[in-house]
């Protein structure tokens, strides 16, 4: 009897599960189905962006994209650790046994992200107005 009421317990996922798998067969069955289907030249070609594709694949991009994507992962991952930190931010005096202690150590974390950013502030990378060879 014991094992029964545990495995209740997960019926509501595996209702949850269920209904996302039926709805998403759903639309796309309705989309299938309903969706008109006009082929033309355009539609066919391998972009429908409008725009012939021609060029090398493998080009060179600048340096400046990748330092650019580089920086929004450092500033995400940012967020990712400060939203926990504040949600249990009052209650982080009776977890540490100190009263400053999870303030400080966000403020450490601040400032490397703040050195981070003022590092490639002076090394040009957010400038995009010129270009610069040298990155």
């Amino acid at each position: 009897m014991q094992g029964q009421s545990y495995l209740w317990n997960y019926l509501p996922l595996v209702i949850q599960i269920l209904v996302a798998i039926g709805l998403a067969c759903f639309m796309v069955g309705a989309s299938y189905f309903l969706g008109q289907k006009r082929r033309n030249k355009t539609k066919l070609g391998a972009y429908e962006c409008g725009m012939d594709p021609v060029g090398d694949a493998r080009g060179r991009f600048s340096v400046r994209f990748y330092m650019v994507a580089m920086l929004f992962i450092l500033f995400d991952v940012e967020a990712v650790f400060m939203l926990p930190w504040a949600v249990i931010f009052r209650r982080l005096p009776a977890i540490t046994g100190h009263r400053f202690f999870g303030f400080w150590e966000m403020i450490v974390y601040l400032g490397f992200v703040a050195v981070g950013l003022f590092y490639v502030w002076k090394k040009g990378v957010l400038d995009w107005a010129e270009d610069r060879g040298d990155l």
